[in-house]
């Protein structure tokens, strides 16, 4: 049966226990979820609502800077877009995806019959669509939304309306059920694997989701105290903030980007995964270096809690501070050096085709490139005191995130939805996806980095006549980018999800390797329900 839509046909090898003994159909089916795919599949179609929501934030931010002078919205407006676009997409658009492709895969790429926690499963769900609402009802609060930027810096905070208790509510709600998800997602890795599965056998998803897992558990509470000690400042009479009483704003900045920079590698290290499942799969070799990966892995999370201060460099910080984060910064450039070499030697020689999983992985790649490097420049602490706060940054950030986080997940989509539904999408459809996306990020993207190098700041609603070109450009592009991917839902995703399209193999990528291919397409609702035998390899199941 597929784990998607239909909840009562059968697949030979599926014993279709789940219609006997009192599963619950329907709309129960999903609101009562206990199943790591209907999960999985609940926390995709979540975050794809909020890329949705965010996105057309984004367009409207774009819109109004189509050309100079005020537009559409007012200043005090376009800070609350530009504010709840970053909030929305970080937390929930591209954290619960990745959630989802982990409650989804790694089960089945460890041979565990479901997550460790069922319910809790469920639980970290459901927490997310109050946050989610509170965050995008905001706007219709007394006062609009909040408007310190994602970032949520004090003193602005206590400027906000009511919205910002909402927001730091939401976003307390939100780290909760990361905080679950992530325990899940430990005990089930370490716990639940097949006999046979070492963990240095484990698939490269696998292991940067452990690695992530852990990252989020140190961070989130982090976050929880900033937000917790911003929330006492606004009402219960505090001054962790405000100098008036003895406290400090750079402070909130501490301990806000101790959690924020390895924020960013937590949306990052998942990708790396997915990237590092697809280029063997289509170069049809193994993956070059798979130890020196894991480290690799490892190495960028340990380092991303020494580099937080790398975004304060513009805060008056003593020139000895600015001399250790900017080595360290750059110091992490190298472990992510040897992932990028690694996916290059995998594809060095290989019989190499190009289906869409591989064009993303391949654009990915490139384009991810390109924003470590521009974030190598902000690095250095000298040239970050002219690009601080400018469209350089907006531009690297996107780079990372976008041609980063999202490109591995479109990847990661076309990869295993032939596993999910049963059905094979549409390739010439995914192609129009795949290059209809990547021009339009680059023709968005990349004159930002020029903007900022020109000096125009972040996060105003109006800009001087010089910049008006390229601003033209980028909204241009951001619409393309963003009606792309209204494409790929009606086009591509909707389809599979209803069955249409060819029928899928069990393995329908000849060179992929691993447990997700034993099961049939689509994956029956239970898999694994006794251990299985695997090969030495632990890719195969025999026996």
């Amino acid at each position: 049966m597929s784990a998607v839509l239909d909840p009562h046909g059968h697949v030979a090898g599926d014993h279709g226990h789940d219609d006997h003994h009192g599963a619950p159909h329907g709309w129960r089916r999903w609101v009562f979820a206990t199943n790591h795919k209907d999960i999985g599949t609940l926390y995709l179609l979540f975050a794809f609502a909020m890329l949705m929501i965010g996105g057309v934030l984004a367009l409207l931010i774009r819109a109004e800077l189509f050309k100079p002078g005020l537009q559409l919205v007012n200043p005090e407006l376009f800070n609350q877009l530009t504010t709840m676009h970053g909030l929305i997409m970080v937390f929930g658009a591209i954290m619960p995806a990745f959630v989802g492709f982990a409650n989804w895969m790694i089960p089945l790429q460890i041979g565990a019959s479901d997550m460790a926690f069922a319910r809790m499963n469920n639980f970290s769900f459901w927490l997310m669509i109050p946050a989610a609402a509170m965050l995008a009802g905001s706007f219709f609060m007394p006062g609009g939304a909040p408007a310190a930027g994602w970032t949520l810096y004090a003193p602005l905070t206590l400027q906000m309306g009511p919205s910002m208790d909402a927001g730091i509510f939401a976003m307390h709600i939100l780290g909760a059920s990361s905080i679950m998800g992530s325990i899940n997602i430990i005990v089930t890795i370490l716990n639940m694997r097949a006999p046979g599965m070492t963990l240095m056998k484990m698939p490269m998803f696998v292991w940067t989701w452990l690695i992530t897992a852990y990252l989020l558990i140190a961070v989130m509470p982090v976050l929880a105290g900033a937000i917790t000690m911003t929330l006492t400042d606004r009402h219960f009479g505090t001054t962790f903030f405000n100098p008036a009483g003895g406290g400090d704003p750079v402070m909130y900045q501490h301990i806000f980007w101790f959690f924020g920079h390895p924020e960013v590698y937590i949306m990052i290290l998942p990708a790396f995964g997915i990237i590092s499942q697809i280029v063997p799969a289509f170069a049809r070799k193994r993956l070059f270096g798979y130890a020196s990966m894991v480290y690799a892995t490892a190495s960028i999370a340990i380092l991303s809690f020494i580099v937080w201060a790398h975004h304060m460099y513009a805060t008056g910080m003593p020139v000895t501070g600015q001399l250790f984060f900017m080595y360290a910064t750059m110091l992490i450039s190298v472990p992510t050096g040897v992932k990028v070499f690694n996916w290059i030697a995998t594809m060095w020689k290989g019989s190499m085709t190009f289906e869409t999983p591989m064009l993303f992985a391949v654009g990915f790649i490139f384009v991810f490139t390109m924003g470590g490097f521009t974030g190598l420049i902000c690095a250095m602490a000298p040239i970050d005191t002219q690009i601080q706060d400018t469209y350089y940054v907006v531009a690297h950030f996107h780079y990372v995130l976008v041609a980063g986080s999202l490109f591995a997940m479109f990847a990661g989509y076309y990869y295993w939805s032939p596993k999910w539904t049963g059905v094979m999408y549409n390739e010439t459809r995914g192609k129009i996806h795949f290059w209809m996306t990547l021009i339009s990020f680059n023709v968005t993207f990349f004159p930002m980095h020029f903007l900022g190098l020109a000096g125009m700041p972040r996060r105003y609603a109006d800009y001087p006549m010089q910049f008006a070109d390229f601003n033209a450009l980028a909204s241009v592009g951001a619409f393309v980018f963003g009606l792309t991917q209204v494409y790929f839902f009606l086009f591509v995703v909707l389809p599979t999800m209803r069955g249409h399209g060819e029928k899928a193999a069990q393995k329908p990528w000849e060179a992929s390797e691993g447990l997700e291919w034993e099961v049939p397409s689509p994956a029956p609702f239970h898999t694994f329900e006794n251990p299985p035998k695997l090969d030495a390899t632990a890719t195969r199941v025999i026996g």
